[in-house]
């Protein structure tokens, strides 16, 4: 009689070794498309665990933040090397534990893959600046310097990608690095740690606990020989992070929620409104912060737009990642489709018109997993729940308004500023928009997903506080300014005071 095969248990990293968890208890990971299949078991880290990771990595600080940064550099770029001749399998595993479809799991660790190279790159280009003294003889110059131990806290949505943007900027700035995944999608960082080790890093530099937040995330927010900390997640969960910073000043960045719009103006190429928004509303069956969740259309296109955008909602097919045909895949967990259907309800209750969709998928190849249909609600008003608050799901509110000045006002009433999009052939009108809308992203003529490696990534208001992810914003947050005057006149020399 055959046997069943023992499910793989993925452990901690801590100080270059695979280790256990002190707290001897370990959780499933199963796949959000099929949850029979169980994508493997990753151990319950507790407070104890985030200390022995800490304190591996503060050990590591005082010899990587010696490393030349172009050594650094060459470590993270083999590691980019590493993460070229995987991406085929890493996104396939990406796909069976957060069900996203392959395409845009190729993308996610592609991602990676750019910021990996992207930051290797910067290794000589830790740029400071010289200037002139306002004294004679005198030198002044800034420089960066490392902080110590970064804290990262990141989501499942993206979990190759996010990791990478937190993971290489603190890396090349000679930070070390405890790296706390989200547990519905712990595998794609382990992977990634696994190339880092591969590529050379040296032991505690990187370092690695799973498990949930309060078990494992606040114990490292709060630890004290942590200074800095990056979250990527929920707006309520990342106010509870910035209090837990304050008391100490730690260096905090708040990646956080998105209510997103795009903008079709009456001169725009509905053909391409079109494909945005589908890719916008229902890319990763809506759970990105970035997400189109709100469309403002002219009231003079509203009809034909509504109507063609129903037909191409209706038409997508919702299924397992791993299929080739699969257009949308299942929302992470149950408890995400619980919070779909009742912002459904929340919707009908307020009087916007369920246009399409509004059910879970539990047919066929759906039925064991966590699928919801692609949903429409037309004619909302912006001051809608649906229309106000981040669903992270398939659910797409649109808007009908009558002016440019009236798409901004609806675009800028939220709580959140990611990001927006508009569509328009009048070049004025563009420009207006990206002078106009307050969000830290905005696209033309492209719908609200699609940032790039090389430009900051981050938003306005409730989104965030003030920080960026990703490009030099990154080695901003990473590093801290020192500034270095060096006088050799021999003699005593007071600025503002000698030379007034």
């Amino acid at each position: 009689m055959a046997t069943a095969v023992a499910p793989r248990v993925f452990k901690n990293f801590i100080n270059g070794e695979w280790v256990e968890s002190r707290s001897g208890k370990a959780y499933e990971n199963r796949n959000p498309a099929s949850t029979d299949e169980l994508v493997g078991m990753f151990v319950s880290s507790t407070g104890e665990d985030v200390g022995a990771a800490v304190d591996a990595a503060a050990e590591a600080y005082k010899k990587w933040r010696l490393v030349p940064a172009p050594k650094r550099a060459e470590i993270l770029f083999r590691a980019a090397e590493l993460l070229v001749q995987r991406k085929e399998a890493f996104a396939k595993d990406m796909t069976r534990e957060m069900g996203k479809v392959l395409d845009e799991t190729r993308g996610d660790v592609q991602e990676a893959i750019d910021m990996t190279y992207y930051m290797a790159g910067e290794g000589r280009r830790l740029f400071g600046q010289t200037t002139p003294s306002e004294l004679p003889s005198k030198f002044a110059m800034s420089m960066r310097q490392s902080i110590g131990v970064c804290g990262m806290i990141t989501p499942w949505n993206f979990p190759m990608a996010i990791p990478s943007w937190k993971l290489m900027p603190a890396l090349i700035s000679g930070n070390t690095v405890v790296l706390k995944p989200a547990e519905d999608a712990p595998l794609s960082a382990y992977h990634l740690v696994q190339v880092l080790t591969e590529a050379g890093v040296p032991r505690g530099v990187v370092n690695l606990v799973s498990g949930d937040g309060p078990s494992a995330g606040a114990p490292l927010v709060q630890h004290k020989a942590v200074p800095v900390v990056s979250f990527t997640g929920s707006s309520p969960v990342g106010r509870l992070v910035a209090q837990a910073c304050a008391p100490d000043f730690k260096h905090c960045s708040l990646e956080m929620g998105g209510k997103n719009i795009i903008i079709v103006m009456d001169d725009a190429n509905l053909d391409l409104a079109l494909d945005g928004a589908i890719w916008g509303g229902f890319g990763t069956a809506g759970q990105r912060c970035t997400a189109a969740s709100r469309i403002a259309v002219h009231k003079r296109v509203y009809k034909e737009f509504v109507s063609r955008f129903l037909e191409r909602a209706k038409s997508l097919k919702v299924g397992d990642g791993l299929d080739p045909t699969t257009e949308m895949g299942p929302l992470i967990n149950e408890q995400q489709l619980n919070t779909v259907m009742s912002y459904v309800e929340i919707g009908n209750n307020e009087g916007a018109k369920l246009l399409t969709g509004g059910n879970r998928l539990s047919g066929g190849s759906c039925a064991k997993g966590w699928f919801y249909e692609p949903t429409v609600f037309g004619d909302c008003s912006p001051k809608m729940r649906i229309a106000q608050e981040e669903i992270f799901g398939p659910v797409v509110s649109v808007i009908p308004i009558s002016s440019l000045d009236e798409a901004i006002e609806v675009a800028n009433g939220v709580p959140y500023g990611l990001s927006a999009s508009i569509y328009t052939r009048d070049v004025n009108r563009a420009f207006q928009a990206t002078r106009d809308l307050y969000t830290g992203i905005v696209y033309v003529n492209a719908p609200t997903i699609g940032a790039e490696t090389h430009l900051p990534f981050g938003g306005t208001k409730q989104t965030g506080n003030g920080h960026r992810e990703a490009a030099i914003a990154a080695i901003d947050f990473f590093t801290e300014w020192k500034t270095v005057y060096v006088d050799y006149s021999d003699k005593l020399q007071r600025a503002q005071i000698d030379n007034a």
